[in-house]
């Protein structure tokens, strides 16, 4: 199974674990207990995954399945904090239903997982197998979770959690007595106190040159005419 099947499986967990919760929080004020992620993991995945209905679970890695639980399970509890005011800030509307047309999307291995880093640089995860990985960099340390996440244009990113050493990071760095100011900005994204400039990186304006090149090389047969003759 690839990682697209993994994520979309992911979402029909975490949207079935909030409309259980709506009704729990509907019935709260009867005395119902709040449900916790590892009383929903026996209901919604394990005895789920004995049905017909359901069955497909089974393909899906158990520990993203759980990790989605857990994360329902913390927006919940924060959201119920938000209600008493025993959380700081601005109150919180209720967790919504997730949507496969929700533009990002993701899936959360632990280190429960078993998941790993080929000798070779690809990230093995369980029931997908092993990905080709476009590293940006290396990993500084081991790291502990990964997350895979999706974008609306349908590329994947890894993102990982790793522990690092304060001390150690320090003498990998350059011994220096120099020091600066940075200012963040909107015309420029820094100033230094130097009075050097550094420009903000444009993403949308290099994502709209991409999206009218492309524009430009699709054939006109399959371009979407709304006045005139139809193509051929």
């Amino acid at each position: 199974m690839g990682i697209g099947e993994h994520v979309g499986r992911n979402l029909v967990t975490k949207s079935k674990w909030t409309s259980v919760a709506n009704v729990q929080y509907r019935t709260r004020r009867a005395g119902q207990p709040f449900p916790t992620a590892g009383q929903l993991s026996t209901r919604l995945i394990t005895e789920a995954k004995r049905t017909a209905e359901r069955s497909w679970l089974g393909e899906v890695s158990a520990v993203v399945l759980q990790q989605s639980l857990r994360d329902a399970e913390t927006a919940y509890r924060t959201f119920f904090a938000s209600l008493k005011g025993t959380r700081k800030g601005p109150k919180l509307g209720a967790p919504r239903f997730k949507s496969r047309k929700d533009a990002r999307q993701s899936i959360r291995f632990t280190a429960n997982a078993r998941w790993n880093i080929t000798g070779s640089g690809r990230l093995n995860l369980p029931k997908i197998g092993a990905v080709k990985v476009k590293w940006s960099r290396a990993l500084p340390t081991a790291p502990t979770s990964v997350t895979v996440i999706k974008d609306a244009a349908g590329r994947f990113f890894a993102s990982f959690v790793i522990d690092t050493d304060p001390a150690a990071d320090a003498t990998r760095m350059p011994e220096t007595h120099c020091t600066i100011g940075i200012d963040l900005g909107l015309t420029h994204f820094a100033v230094l106190s130097t009075g050097e400039k550094i420009d903000s990186p444009r993403f949308l304006r290099r994502a709209e040159r991409k999206l009218k090149k492309a524009q430009r090389e699709r054939p006109a047969s399959r371009r979407d005419r709304r006045t005139g003759p139809r193509p051929a």
